[in-house]
């Protein structure tokens, strides 16, 4: 009997890996809200936001770096 295929793709377990990732230290302010920008972008890289009834887009490029258009 051949073993058993993982039930989840392996980019589903890299996404489960960073979630448990502690989040760096930050020094700021405690009212300050701190969000982790993989996790609010989920397994595309993306997430929308809404100001004021403007919606922009929060992408995370190949390098690892963030960029917010409107």
């Amino acid at each position: 009997m051949p073993p058993e295929t993982p039930k989840r793709p392996i980019e589903t377990l890299r996404q489960m890996v960073e979630t448990l990732r502690p989040v760096p230290t930050v020094l700021s302010l405690p009212h300050v809200p701190l969000h982790d920008a993989r996790r609010m972008t989920g397994g595309d890289g993306q997430a929308h936001i809404t100001l004021d009834g403007q919606v922009y887009t929060l992408r995370i490029t190949r390098a690892g770096k963030l960029i917010l258009t409107k």
